[in-house]
């Protein structure tokens, strides 16, 4: 009972403040905390409430246990010179970092005790791959994309929890279009739900596109969505699942002073389809997070605010103007956001 009145709590984000007894009570609201540093967290884990993990620039890893009050730094010796992207935590001492770019700049670490030691599981070898973001399953089974080689997407997989990896055959794959890429903005562009059923976001190409793998990575189908591509600024750039058939897509353009109309789209049938947004958010959205113990109701973040939408993406309506570049919410309601500049925030009721 109390998960669900909390619930309910969250999605009053886009009414009124409640009336109690004659008492306003405070809307659900970001509240920012001191990260110690000033890097920018474009890869966050949400664990519970109480532990989230992020990722960033010059290597930096930090974790907390205690809902925030402390943030820990736990990154890798030897890091500095990596762009961490993206992490997938399976709890508060067990996690995997993506580092980003090309040739052996991509790599993957994995620790088992809370970031005090780190073992490089992958360091990728080929000149013309480049990794943007990685998703698990369950505690097993996960999946890295990188960039089109050889003109289709590589997909990396582990069977043991991120200890070792394996380049998957691209004969399931469908060829890339010209230009066509993933980005690397908020560690959404791969996301997974279910025990087999993946998704991968696209952009920079004639048309942004979502693909859509039931067997874990073997097989691959591709559908078009209207959020506007056509510049290798535009497209997808993150996605949210929160079952295997109900989804949303955000993006954009990611430069400043360019508009991002059209810039968010839903399906109803697991990707193959894809519907605009009636009132997309106003600006680029670089992550999204569905509200959990919810069916309507998820965030979009972005440079320019933080979106909400309690009609499963057909609205969305803004309700914090800080800057976030991605989000992530944990069983228990515990949401999480992180962005530039050492930004970190836990929603609070």
């Amino acid at each position: 009972m109390a998960v669900g009145l909390c619930a309910a709590a969250l999605a009053a984000l886009s009414v009124a403040p409640a009336q109690a007894h004659g008492v306003r009570r405070p809307l659900p609201h970001w509240q920012l905390q001191d990260s110690g540093t000033d890097v920018r967290f474009r890869g966050l884990s949400a664990v519970s409430r109480s532990a989230a993990w992020l990722a960033g620039s010059k290597g930096t890893v930090l974790r907390t246990t205690d809902g925030g009050v402390h943030w820990r730094n736990v990154s890798p010796p030897g890091a500095s010179d990596l762009e961490f992207r993206d992490v997938e935590a399976f709890d508060a001492r067990h996690a995997v970092v993506l580092a980003i770019g090309e040739g052996e700049a991509s790599r993957v670490l994995r620790t088992d005790d809370g970031g005090t030691t780190w073992t490089e599981t992958f360091r990728n070898t080929d000149t013309k791959a480049f990794y943007d973001c990685l998703t698990f399953f369950d505690r097993r089974h996960g999946l890295a994309v990188s960039d089109p080689v050889d003109g289709r997407f590589r997909i990396l997989s582990t069977r043991d929890g991120g200890r070792s990896w394996t380049v998957l055959p691209s004969a399931g794959m469908p060829a890339a279009q010209d230009g066509e890429a993933a980005f690397a903005a908020g560690g959404q562009c791969l996301v997974a739900s279910g025990p087999r059923d993946v998704w991968l976001a696209t952009g920079g190409a004639a048309h942004a596109r979502v693909l859509h793998s039931a067997d874990r990575g073997l097989t691959w189908t591709a559908a078009d969505t209207p959020v506007p591509a056509g510049d290798p600024a535009r497209g997808v750039f993150a996605l949210a699942f929160r079952d295997r058939t109900h989804g949303l897509a955000v993006g954009g353009d990611y430069r400043a002073d360019q508009p991002s109309p059209r810039a968010a789209a839903v399906t109803r049938d697991g990707g193959r389809t894809w519907t605009p947004a009636g009132e997309p958010p106003p600006a680029y959205r670089s992550g999204a997070a569905w509200l959990p113990h919810t069916r309507a109701a998820a965030l979009a973040v972005g440079p320019t605010g933080t979106d909400l939408t309690t009609d499963g993406g057909r609205t969305w309506k803004t309700v914090d103007r800080g800057s976030y570049d991605t989000v992530d919410c944990a069983p228990d309601l515990g949401c999480w956001a992180s962005g530039e500049k050492g930004r970190v925030a836990r929603l609070e009721p």
